[in-house]
């Protein structure tokens, strides 16, 4: 497979990387979308021409910007974990850090649900040169859980002694488990006691009721 361009192409190694035009770029962001949603819902093996049909572009446009169905799986799977990553400092610009790690952790469960199947279908297309993709996307999810994990420490809203891979693992095993059971409802509730587990301990948590009872008294 090719090497990744700096604007998200995937081009050979015998073809110059050139900017995408401002109309390419929105047809191969709306690929994207479309393949995204394609896959959540059937798998990677969803129909191409489907795909093409929601973006609103023909299949030759597809195949131009993605040449085959490894190529274009591993760029939905980086798109997803892009919007994933970027969202963890604009979160933490909108929302007090607690707020920001549980919206943050309620999109990675989207994200989850999202990649169903395209880790397997990457790694029987690629075999073991899927290790580095999957090892950089590991850094950049435990590096954006980083940032707003020490944030909601800092400001004593979480517990000190959690760590970003602790959430990274219990999120992607509740996932998988949910997904069994096919039981939305049941990922929510083991979703809210993660959440509440991250913030036992917490010195804010600790001092607010001190404070309340010393308000009565």
């Amino acid at each position: 497979m090719g090497t990744q361009a700096t604007d998200g192409r995937t081009s050979g190694s015998d073809q110059p990387c050139r900017p995408l035009r401002a109309d390419a770029a929105r047809n191969r962001e709306k690929l994207l979308e479309a393949a995204t949603e394609v896959f959540a819902e059937h798998g990677t093996e969803g129909s191409l021409e489907e795909i093409a049909r929601r973006a609103g572009v023909g299949v030759g446009t597809l195949y131009r910007h993605f040449p085959t169905r490894a190529c274009l799986v591993e760029q939905v799977y980086r798109h997803s974990v892009d919007e994933v990553c970027a969202a963890a400092p604009r979160l933490l610009e909108q929302l007090d850090p607690f707020d920001a790690l549980a919206t943050w952790v309620d999109g990675f469960v989207g994200y989850v649900s999202r990649k169903k199947g395209m880790t397997s279908a990457l790694r029987e297309a690629m075999g073991p040169d899927s290790d580095a993709i999957f090892a950089d996307v590991h850094e950049r999810l435990e590096g954006a859980a980083s940032l707003l994990l020490g944030a909601a420490q800092q400001a004593g809203m979480a517990r000190t002694d959690a760590e970003p891979l602790d959430i990274l693992r219990s999120v992607s095993g509740m996932c998988m488990a949910a997904a069994a059971s096919q039981d939305p409802e049941r990922t929510k509730r083991v979703l809210a006691l993660v959440l509440d587990g991250l913030r036992y301990g917490a010195p804010a948590a600790e001092a607010s009721p001190r404070t309340e009872n010393l308000a009565s008294v």
